[in-house]
This record gives C-alpha cells, structure tokens and sequence, in this order.
C-alpha cells in the first residue's frame, strides 16, 4: 500500500531533520502533532537541496542539483517520487497548496551557490528571499492551513524570522563560509579585514528582523506558536553569544550553543510561553 510508503517517507525526512539540526528538531516537537510532520517534510527538502551545494565536493554539483530540481516538479506533478524525501514534500506541497513560486525561488537561491558570486545588496536580499524567507512561507502554508486571511497578515513576520535565522548561520558561519567555500554573503564586507562596525552593523540588521518576527510569532496559531518561540528563543541566545564574541575571534571560531544549554533554553521556553498562556 502507498500508505505505508508515505509513512516511511515521512520518517526519513524525520530522520534528515533530526540528524542535520537539534535545535529545529526540538523546534518541531513542540508544535501541534497535526503539523510535525508536514514541517519534517519542508525540511528534509530544503536540507537535501542544501547539501548538494555545500557538501557535495568531488562529484558534479550542478548536475545533481539540476537533476533534484527536475525530481521534485516530477514528484509534485505525479504525486509520489521513489526519493522518500521529494515523496513526502510533494504531499505536503498538494496537502497545503504551496505555490511553484516558493520552490522556484528557493532552488533558485541555491544555484547561487554553485558558482562564486559578489553580493552587491541586491543580490544579498535575493539569496536571503530564496534560501530563509520563502522556507518561512512554505511553513507558514502549513501553520495556517487555508486560512488566506491568516497567512497574508503573517506573511511578512514569518520572511523576517526566515531571514533572522540565515542572517545568524551567516555570521556564526562566516569562517568557514569564506575559508572552505570562497563564499561572502554579505555586501561592502571585506571578510580578510572584518571590522567590529562591519559586525556591528550586520547585528543591527538581524535585530531589526528579530523585533519585527516577534510580533508575528505572537499571532501565530496555538498549534505552532509554543515550536516556533522555541526556535526563536534558541536563535537569539546564539545571537547573543555571537555579539559577545569579537570581530577577530569569529573568524578563528565557531559560536555553538552546547546542548545543555539548548535543553535550559527550551525548559525555559516553555515555562515562559505557560506564564503567558495563564
């Protein structure tokens, strides 16, 4: 039965998600258990997609990346793919009428990265648009469940928390991005001189994001709010982690939250999101 198929598709991007990111995998377990796994299904596609342009040396990265691209409009055209992960996204995709537009633009965003490119600021919110704020909207499909209305007025929140968290992996990631990838994401940046005013200014950016997602996450259905709070909360102390932490010595280290402290951080999510909620 294909019933059984799905299940099984369903849980190898469960696996992806938890085996490529505790902090979302945590995210996810505390949302409704009607959306777990619909998230699971976003994420293992845009993870896969990711993995192709980053991890990928030695074998013909464009090649792979083209022929995943042609996969997925194959998969959401014929309703099922023999690649678990496309299967499941593709029933996510028809489940919760996400548009070609997204996917379009997400899988654009990762071509960029096949080939080195010079972000001018223009080019930065591209990339931003397709690789952060177009996967806040396929989740925010899901978190709304048909409800327009509801996702119109989100829209922009849910592109700001998107663009919030790349924005981090950027910065956390910013050595090894430009050491082992040649890659510098951030425009009128020179990373071999990287200043504390260029940092600074790259945090008055993500705060500004950070505040305006915020608001968003407080409208957010019940059913998803408690999970997305905690990827927020956990987003931030690393933010915050990061500021602390020098120009010169970000790029000699990689700014990690243990997973003790991601463990405190979500206790205390959720004694918080429970204070609010009497």
């Amino acid at each position: 039965m294909k019933s059984l198929f799905d299940t099984v598709s369903v849980k190898c991007s469960k696996i992806t998600t938890q085996s490529y990111s505790t902090s979302f995998s945590l995210g996810i377990k505390f949302l409704g258990n009607k959306i777990q796994e619909p998230i699971y299904s976003i994420y293992g596609f845009v993870r896969f997609a990711d993995e192709i342009v980053d991890s990928f040396d030695g074998f013909n990265r464009q090649y792979l990346l083209e022929k995943f691209q042609a996969d997925t409009y194959e998969a959401i055209e014929q309703k099922i793919s023999l690649n678990p992960i496309l299967n499941s996204f593709q029933h996510v995709v028809h489940r919760y009428n996400i548009g070609a537009d997204l996917i379009d633009t997400f899988l654009r965003s990762m071509a960029m990265d096949l080939n080195k490119v010079d972000y001018s600021q223009e080019k930065y919110e591209e990339y931003i648009l397709g690789s952060a704020e177009v996967v806040g909207l396929m989740c925010l499909h899901v978190f709304t469940d048909g409800d327009k209305k509801q996702f119109d007025e989100l829209k922009p929140y849910a592109m700001k928390l998107g663009a919030a968290f790349q924005k981090v992996n950027f910065l956390r990631d910013i050595k090894a991005d430009y050491n082992n990838l040649g890659r510098n994401y951030f425009p009128n940046v020179d990373i071999e001189n990287f200043s504390m005013e260029a940092k600074k200014q790259i945090e008055d950016e993500i705060e500004l994001d950070f505040k305006e997602a915020l608001i968003g996450i407080q409208k957010l259905p019940k059913s998803s709010r408690r999970g997305v709070n905690l990827a927020y909360v956990y987003y931030n102390s690393l933010f915050n982690k990061i500021k602390r932490v020098s120009a010169q010595n970000i790029m000699r280290q990689r700014v990690r939250i243990s997973n003790g402290k991601k463990l405190r951080l979500m206790l205390n999510s959720m004694v918080q999101y429970q204070f609010k909620l009497s």
